[in-house]
């Protein structure tokens, strides 16, 4: 499935300048985000940091989860020089899989481009979505 890659939930091995920098200068979801607010949405996730063979870090998402109900993803990206090689696909399945998410209810997240990744482990449109209420504060 492409590049071998180790995935790691161990936050000390994140690298946060990285991950500042890509969010708040590169996405089109947290562009101007502070590296203050990427800490504590760090320090209140669950992380996944992707790493190549050299131990540098390529990719990084993060679920917000209480384990039971629900798992929402979220900052997921991959750095530019190693787009295409199967990285994300990688990191989907295995935040998917993994057997701390495995009793939850359901994975949400929002995408404005990656559609055809996600429906690839089954995302979809929201079930009852009428049922389903939202209070964005900004």
């Amino acid at each position: 499935m492409g590049t071998t890659v180790n995935i790691s939930t161990e936050k000390n091995r994140l690298n946060n300048d990285l991950i500042h920098c890509f969010l708040s200068q590169k996405s089109y979801w947290a562009m101007g985000r502070s590296k203050e607010l990427v800490l504590k949405s760090i320090a209140n996730s669950l992380c996944f940091g992707v790493y190549n063979e050299s131990n540098d870090q390529i990719a990084f998402a993060r679920v917000v989860t209480d384990y039971v109900v629900f798992a929402w993803v979220m900052d997921v990206f991959v750095i530019e020089s190693h787009r295409g090689k199967g990285i994300a696909k990688q990191l989907i399945n295995h935040i998917v899989s993994i057997p701390e998410l495995s009793q939850v209810n359901g994975f949400g997240l929002r995408t404005n481009d990656a559609h055809s990744l996600y429906e690839k482990f089954g995302f979809g449109e929201i079930p009852d979505s009428e049922t389903w209420m939202f209070k964005k504060n900004n």
